[in-house]
């Protein structure tokens, strides 16, 4: 059932969480980890092929977890749904009228009189039970409910995108300056991606892009130092 909406060509920010939050992680995630195994193997051992080796498996095994992680997470968080609503079903049947009290008890926390959230329930039950309690007492919804699929492709091939960025920025540089190349072009991406996701999610534009690239960039430092460290120690 598609739910009314005054403005049905202008859809609210929050029915895209679902396949956003899960698109933002995958390429934050591709651009940041990628990157910095660039950097920590080029402050090691600066030979582009070994570079380009661990690069490309960073890009493969990266995306295989991101798809494998989102769709298990977000599986189990479908299968609490699905169980909480069997449970709703099983007390339907069992004590429709407790119920029926639970959910008018409910709307008079919200802010109804008695004699409104009492007419309420009794019109949604008699309507859709089921649906009712899992919107209002459950909080789930069509637009929110969990979808590992959605999620698993999202974050898979945003990571995949993202993470050839700074590969290919590896591939195309002079052997001398393939970490200052990949970070330049790496932080570029990131402060891209947080103004893009900023944008789709209706966030203020600055505070979101200096949060991606931060991290970013705290990414980069750390694993540049620990590749320095073991470049030096060899």
């Amino acid at each position: 059932m598609t739910a009314a909406s005054a403005h049905p060509d202008d859809p609210h920010y929050v029915h895209r969480t679902g396949w956003l939050r899960a698109a933002v992680l995958g390429a934050n995630d591709g651009i940041i980890s990628v990157s910095s195994l660039i950097i920590g193997v080029a402050a090691a051992m600066p030979e582009p092929g070994a570079i380009m080796i661990a690069g490309v498996a960073a890009l493969i095994a990266g995306a295989i977890s991101m798809a494998a992680g989102e769709f298990i997470s977000v599986s189990s968080q479908a299968d609490s749904e699905r169980a909480d609503i069997r449970r709703e079903a099983e007390a339907l049947a069992a004590t429709p009228a407790d119920e029926e009290a639970e959910l008018a008890a409910i709307y008079r926390e919200r802010g109804l009189s008695v004699e409104t959230a009492a007419a309420v329930a009794r019109e949604l039950t008699a309507l859709d039970p089921l649906a009712a309690h899992v919107r209002d007492e459950l909080g789930l919804s069509e637009h929110l409910a969990a979808r590992p699929l959605q999620a698993a492709l999202s974050s898979g091939v945003t990571f995949s995108a993202a993470a050839a960025v700074p590969l290919l920025a590896a591939w195309l540089a002079p052997s001398a300056a393939i970490v200052e190349t990949v970070v330049t072009v790496s932080l570029l991406a990131l402060a891209i991606l947080g103004a893009l996701g900023a944008r789709a999610g209706a966030a203020p534009l600055v505070p979101a892009t200096l949060r991606v690239v931060g991290w970013g960039v705290f990414a980069m430092a750390t694993t540049a130092a620990v590749g320095r460290l073991f470049g030096i120690s060899v």
